[in-house]
C-alpha cells in the first residue's frame, strides 16, 4: 500500500515536470519567433501581445494536446506579417527558423549540470528533450510547421508559387506520419527520434539511447 502511494506521487510528479518543460519550450519556441520578427522590422507580433515569455499567450490547443499524446506538436502560430520586413522571403525564413533554434539553445544550456555530472541535473532532462523534439519536429518541411517557410525562403523565388500550393496538404500529411504505423513507431517517430537521439548525445555527452 505505502510503495503504490509512493509510485502514484512519483507518477504525478513526473508528469508535472514534462508538462511544465513543455509548456516552457512552446512558450520560449513562439517567443522567438515574436521576436526575430519584431527585430526584423514587423510589429505584428508586439500588437498581438506575442512578444511576452507567458505561456498562456502562446498555447494551442491541439498542438499541446498532440506533444502529450505523440511527443511532437506546435504552439499557436505567432502572427507575422513579411511585407512588413525588407526582404519578406528571406526573413520570414529567419522568423520560422528562430524557434527551433531557440530550443536546441535552450537545450544546450539545461543539459550543462548534466554534462558537469551534476546530480539535480537529471530534473532537467525531460525539457532537454522536449525542446530538442520540438525543434526537430518543426524543422519538417511540412506547413504549418516551420520547416516549410525554412525551405520557401530558400528555394529560387520562381517556385513560391509551387510550394505555397502544396500547403493544402499540410494536415493531411501531419496526420498520416502521425498515425501510419512503422513498426512500433510511427513514421513520423521513425524519422524525429533517430535525428533528435543524435543531436542529445551530442547535448548531453556519449550515447542516448531513446526518448
Amino acid at each position: 500500500m505505502i510503495f503504490d502511494l509512493i509510485s502514484g506521487q512519483l507518477n504525478i510528479i513526473t508528469f508535472l515536470i514534462w508538462a511544465a518543460s513543455l509548456i516552457l519550450a512552446v512558450a520560449f519556441h513562439e517567443f522567438s519567433h515574436a521576436l526575430a520578427a519584431d527585430k526584423l522590422g514587423d510589429s505584428t507580433p508586439r500588437l498581438f501581445g506575442r512578444l511576452t515569455l507567458n505561456p498562456l499567450a502562446h498555447l494551442d490547443p491541439l498542438g499541446t494536446l498532440l506533444i502529450l499524446i505523440s511527443g511532437f506538436g506546435w504552439g499557436k502560430p505567432t502572427p507575422v506579417n513579411p511585407m512588413n520586413m525588407e526582404d519578406p522571403r528571406r526573413d520570414s525564413a529567419i522568423v520560422s527558423l528562430a524557434g527551433p533554434v531557440s530550443n536546441i539553445i535552450m537545450a544546450a544550456l539545461l543539459a550543462l549540470p548534466i554534462r558537469m555530472g551534476l546530480w539535480w541535473g537529471v530534473f532537467f532532462l525531460p525539457a532537454v528533450v522536449l525542446n530538442v523534439g520540438l525543434a526537430i519536429f518543426n524543422l519538417i518541411p511540412i506547413y504549418p510547421l516551420d520547416g516549410f517557410k525554412i525551405v520557401g525562403g530558400a528555394l529560387p523565388a520562381e517556385f513560391d508559387a509551387g510550394w505555397e500550393q502544396t500547403a493544402r496538404y499540410g494536415y493531411l500529411l501531419l496526420l498520416f506520419l502521425v498515425f501510419f504505423p512503422m513498426g512500433n513507431f510511427s513514421l513520423l517517430s521513425g524519422f524525429v527520434q533517430p535525428i533528435s537521439q543524435r543531436i542529445l548525445g551530442l547535448i548531453i555527452g556519449g550515447s542516448f539511447p531513446g526518448l
